[in-house]
């Protein structure tokens, strides 16, 4: 198998990862609506699971499944630019976000190892794990960027912004 088809098939079952974390949160709201207007028995479990879920599930969804076409940007200054201004400009902001997050990450880490001495309320899940998604993230965002700042240095440009093309997630 080769790199790009490997890179193909782990972007899908990210997506799929995010779809199923999705499903359960949905699931988790229709038996929180449930139990609390038809049984009117509340239960804090659920809103919970919710919470949690919606944690990894933005976090994951932005380190592995969000393209880098996808992002926020200032689009007004970015697609006002040439090429090489662009590419100057993915650089600069590349170079500036691994920076920040390479020197954030020891803290990271060990504020997330810190958090092992509490756990959730209700499904008692240790805090270390529910925020471990976040190294992941960092992790993953200095990569996508290095990989990124690579590129332009090569000289490969960012893709024009172009208005009438805007996706959304398709």
């Amino acid at each position: 198998m080769d790199i790009g088809r490997l890179g193909s098939w782990l972007a899908r079952r990210a997506e799929n990862v995010c779809a199923l974390m999705l499903a359960t949160m949905f699931a988790a709201f229709l038996i929180q609506i449930a139990f609390r207007y038809l049984a009117n028995f509340p239960t804090g479990w659920t809103h919970e699971l919710t919470v949690m879920l919606w944690i990894w599930l933005v976090l994951w969804g932005a380190a592995f499944v969000v393209s880098e076409r996808e992002e926020i940007r200032f689009d007004i200054i970015y697609g006002a630019v040439g090429p090489k201004a662009r590419r100057a400009m993915c650089i600069v902001s590349a170079l500036a976000l691994i920076a920040l997050y390479v020197v954030s990450l020891p803290a990271v880490v060990s504020y997330v190892t810190f958090m092992k001495v509490q756990v959730t309320a209700y499904l008692k899940v240790r805090f270390d794990l529910l925020f471990s998604i976040y190294v992941v993230f960092v992790i993953a965002t200095i990569v996508r960027y290095v990989w990124l700042a690579w590129r332009a240095m090569r000289g490969t440009e960012p893709e024009e912004f172009d208005p009438t093309k805007t996706v959304s997630g398709v």
